[in-house]
C-alpha cells in the first residue's frame, strides 16, 4: 500500500498527519519520526478530491497542487468571498504570534479554535459573532483603521516560537489590540461583540522550552530522508530535534503530495543519519543548494 501524505490536521485540537483515503496518524510530542519521500511528487488535488491527471508539482511548492485544482480549491474557500449567502454564524478573531505580530480573521463558529490552529497563533480571543458579510466587513474596517494585516509570514511566525515572552506578556498584547477594536465604532451594530478572554496554544503546540531555530527544511526530494525526535507542531509546522543537536523545521504543506515510506530499514539509526534534503539555515537570507546534514 502505498501512503500519500495530505499534510497536517489539527482535528480535534491535537496534531496529525493526514493521508490520501482520509486516514490519520496521530503525532505525539518525544515521538521519533523517520521517513524517505518517494517521487514523484502529485497533485494533491482540491476539497477532498483527487486531481484528475495526478499532475506533477514542484517538490518547493507549499500548496502542493496543480494550477486548476489551486484555482478550484481557491475558488470554495471563504477567503474568495464566493458563499456570500452562507447562513451559518462566523466569528472574529484577534490572533497573535510574536511580540508585534498580530493579525484579524474569520472562522466559522463551528470550526471552535480549528483555523487559530491551523495558522499557529500563540494566543488569541474572540472579537464578535454573526453573519459571514459582516464579519468580512468588520476583518476589512479594523485592517484599515488599526493597520492590523490579514496575514503574518510563515518564516515570522516559525522563528518566533522560539523565544516567546511570558504568557501575560502575549495575552497583553491581544487584550490591548481588543480594546482598541472595540473602540472602532459601527462595526457592533452588524455583530455580537464578544469580550476578551484569551486562550493560548503554548501546551497544545508543545513550545515550552524550545531549543533555538537552526534551520528549516525548504523542499523534499526523491529519496530524501527526514529523521528527527518531535518537539513541537505549530501551524502547519514540525519542530524536529536533529540527531546533531540541532532544532529545524519542517513545513507539512511541502510533504503534500509525496508518498513517504518508512526509513527505519537501510539507514542508520537516529543519531547516525545525515541530511539529504534541503535545509535553509535560519540566519541565512538564502537557502542553501548543498545537501547538508539531516534530521
Amino acid at each position: 500500500m502505498e501512503w500519500r501524505c495530505r499534510g497536517i490536521t489539527w482535528s480535534g485540537g491535537a496534531p496529525g498527519l493526514r493521508w490520501q483515503g482520509g486516514k490519520v496518524s496521530p503525532l505525539a510530542y518525544g515521538q521519533r519520526l523517520a521517513f524517505r519521500a518517494v517521487g514523484p511528487r502529485r497533485c494533491a488535488g482540491a476539497r477532498g478530491n483527487p486531481c484528475p491527471l495526478e499532475a506533477v508539482v514542484p517538490g518547493r511548492s507549499t500548496g502542493g497542487r496543480c494550477a486548476e485544482c489551486a484555482r478550484l480549491d481557491r475558488a470554495h474557500s471563504v477567503a474568495a468571498d464566493t458563499f456570500l449567502d452562507d447562513p451559518q454564524p462566523y466569528r472574529v478573531y484577534l490572533a497573535w504570534f510574536g511580540p508585534g505580530m498580530t493579525k484579524v480573521g474569520i472562522t466559522s463558529e463551528a470550526r471552535g479554535e480549528a483555523r487559530l490552529l491551523e495558522q499557529g497563533a500563540v494566543t488569541f480571543s474572540w472579537l464578535g459573532r454573526g453573519p459571514l458579510m459582516a464579519a468580512r466587513r468588520t476583518e476589512e474596517v479594523l485592517r484599515q483603521t488599526l493597520g492590523i494585516p490579514d496575514r503574518v509570514a510563515y518564516e515570522r511566525k516559525r522563528a518566533a516560537r522560539h523565544a516567546l515572552p511570558p504568557a501575560s506578556v502575549r495575552a497583553g498584547e491581544v487584550e490591548e489590540l481588543h480594546r482598541r477594536a472595540r473602540a472602532v465604532g459601527g462595526w457592533t451594530e452588524t455583530l455580537e461583540p464578544l469580550e476578551f478572554a484569551p486562550r493560548d496554544h503554548v501546551e497544545a503546540f508543545g513550545l515550552d522550552g524550545l531549543p533555538p531555530l537552526a534551520g528549516t527544511v525548504f523542499e523534499l526530494v526523491d529519496g530524501g530522508v527526514v529523521t528527527g525526535r518531535l518537539l513541537a507542531a505549530a501551524g502547519p509546522d514540525l519542530h524536529l530535534l536533529a540527531p546533531g543537536g540541532r532544532c529545524l523545521a519542517l513545513d507539512t504543506r511541502l510533504m503534500g503530495g509525496w508518498a513517504l515510506r518508512s526509513a527505519g530499514e537501510g539507514v542508520a539509526g537516529a543519531d547516525g543519519v545525515e541530511f539529504s534534503v534541503p535545509v535553509t539555515p535560519a540566519a541565512a537570507p538564502e537557502p542553501e543548494s548543498a545537501q547538508g546534514e539531516l534530521f
